[in-house]
């Protein structure tokens, strides 16, 4: 094995999802063995009278299907209702110092605590103690503090709504509004300081816009890996005709072709829907020169708009099809598209 090489990481040829999420979804239910628990979870997630997913933030569609989740979510429910436990005599047989050697998949692997531990540094090892004295030991620890906001209650995004709802209203009765918890750290950026820097925050896009949109830009996002429900939305604008070009360092499969596990006759014949119409693998940085191309596109192209005889953006016709990538004039020194071609590409749009 190579220093490049990934345990569990392989070649494979062929669409993302299809058989094999499926497959995965399986053996990830049957691996934590509660499949009557897990089963129940998986068919409520995302449901009108169900519970969120704690995978991704992505929405539900207004009408739902039995089965709104993807292989990501799955994995989270399982793992969120597994039947295995944590037991003190797990602690007593490993150190603290061979755990860190564990990968976090191993240790979650474990299944969930069943008893309040505290390290004992003479041993290295966690400890079971009793629910009263972890629970006296919290309330010390914060008693001694000069003021509530000085104390962070942090919480992970693989927390469930409810729980977290229940953690903020302890911490708020503690006297603080201290959360920096994933959403607070990424989205206080999104959405307060965007609107603060540019008049408008990051939410200014609804999933009934991709049923109308006349091209879908994919620019610093791995949906195949990180929200794979989007590969369902991505799915249905590429049915329909509409291009959806790529601006990726990473050739992410889910982003080329995808094999939708809800539609029995694509899985029946092992076919899969292309997604991107054009793929640009940019080096890291890229994307800066390709976004400032096509703003000084779409700036040349305003100004051309408002000359006499040009054509009324709402009688353009949309875009059937999207130039093909030439090695000879689409690349620049650095790896990512050249004006001419940028322009190009924005010459389909309905813009002018």
């Amino acid at each position: 094995m190579s220093k490049d090489d990934v345990v569990g990481v392989d070649d494979y040829d062929g669409a993302a999802a299809g058989w094999g999420a499926l497959k995965a979804v399986a053996d990830a239910v049957r691996g934590q063995k509660a499949i009557v628990k897990e089963t129940h979870g998986l068919l409520t997630m995302n449901q009108p009278h169900g519970f969120d997913c704690p995978g991704c933030a992505w929405p539900d569609p207004k009408h739902t299907s039995p089965f709104e989740f993807c292989e990501n979510g799955a994995k989270a429910v399982s793992w969120e209702a597994t039947a295995k436990r944590t037991t003190p005599e797990f602690f007593a047989a490993h150190t603290v110092s061979q755990l860190w050697k564990w990968s976090d998949f191993d240790l979650e692997n474990e299944g969930r605590l069943t008893h309040p531990m505290a390290y004992d540094r003479a041993s290295d090892r966690y400890l079971p103690i009793s629910w009263d004295e972890a629970l006296k030991r919290i309330g010390a620890a914060l008693r001694a503090l000069p003021h509530p906001d000085m104390a962070e209650f942090y919480t992970s995004g693989r927390a469930s709504n409810e729980a977290a709802f229940l953690y903020q209203l302890f911490a708020r009765e503690f006297g603080t509004n201290n959360f920096p918890d994933c959403s607070n750290m990424c989205h206080e950026a999104t959405s307060v300081g965007l609107p603060e820097s540019i008049g408008v925050g990051k939410g200014t896009v609804t999933l009934e816009d991709f049923d109308h949109c006349d091209a879908v830009f994919c620019i610093g996002h791995n949906p195949g890996t990180n929200h794979p429900r989007m590969l369902t939305t991505l799915r249905e604008v590429s049915k329909r005709g509409a291009p959806i070009i790529v601006f990726n360092p990473l050739r992410e499969r889910g982003l080329e072709r995808f094999t939708s596990p809800q539609h029995p006759v694509e899985m029946l014949t092992l076919g899969s829907t292309p997604i991107a119409s054009i793929y640009y693998l940019v080096k890291v940085g890229g994307d800066i020169a390709v976004l400032k191309g096509i703003m000084k596109s779409l700036m040349a192209l305003d100004a051309k708009r408002k000359l006499p005889g040009c054509r009324d953006r709402t009688s353009s016709p949309p875009p059937t099809s999207m130039p093909r990538r030439s090695a000879s004039s689409s690349t620049t020194g650095w790896g990512s598209p050249s004006i001419a071609t940028v322009q190009a590409m924005c010459s389909r749009l309905p813009i002018c």
